[in-house]
């Protein structure tokens, strides 16, 4: 199988599924943008489906190098989580489609739906273990009731997961700025940080931008 042709089919795809949205962009329309034949597309991608799926399985590999980059370390939580948060933002732009489009995504493609929960369980975990590092060195105050933490990580999976919808959908709301989602998501941890907590947090936002001052922009 020819990579190069493959990798240039999926760029393809998530090019024009972003700038047109999924529904208005066929297999003929990707191999016109890349200057094959259709029969040449459908040889690596018989269908939208296989397609969608190669696509999904690159993103969700791409996600889970931010988990497992080596320069990104758990035992530093407040670190490991703002690190997690700017590439997540930058995620949400470079697959845009899929935010907008994941009930249609999840209802009609059965083997991208069935990866898409395996990976939300996975997540899941994820962020449950920032948690327990958060309220482990005294970062987070004790959970104020049963569960409660469960929910406030469910929430903050759905603000990250639909956050590009509301973007496109509350257009007269002004969060549409670089480095909104990842404010939104410290707003909703840091009321509950401890006075260690919020120091830590401080510092490393003031290292971060000014170790990245693009990331203002």
């Amino acid at each position: 199988m020819n990579m190069k042709t493959k990798n240039k089919i999926i760029e393809a795809a998530i090019r024009l599924y972003n700038e047109k949205g999924l529904s208005n962009v066929t297999s003929r329309h990707i191999a016109a943008d890349i200057h094959i034949s259709h029969g040449n597309l459908e040889y690596h991608f018989p269908n939208k489906e296989a397609l969608l799926l190669a696509i999904y399985q690159q993103m969700r590999q791409e996600v889970s190098g931010f988990y497992q980059d080596q320069t990104n370390d758990i035992s530093n939580p407040v670190e490991y989580l703002h690190h997690i948060l700017v590439r997540l933002e930058e995620f949400q732009n470079k697959y845009m489609f899929f935010s907008l489009d994941v009930l249609e995504i999840s209802r009609k493609y059965v083997k991208v739906n069935l990866l898409l929960k395996d990976t939300f369980q996975i997540r899941k975990i994820q962020m449950r273990e920032i948690f327990q590092k958060f309220v482990e060195l005294n970062y987070m105050e004790p959970e104020p009731a049963p569960g409660y933490y469960a929910r406030l990580q469910h929430t903050i999976r759905i603000l990250i997961t639909f956050w590009k919808s509301q973007e496109a959908v509350l257009t007269n709301f002004d969060f549409s700025s670089k480095g909104e989602m990842v404010k939104h998501v410290w707003e909703l941890l840091i009321p509950h940080f401890t006075e260690k907590g919020k120091a830590r947090y401080r510092s490393v936002i003031e290292n971060f931008y000014n170790n990245h001052p693009a990331a203002r922009q």
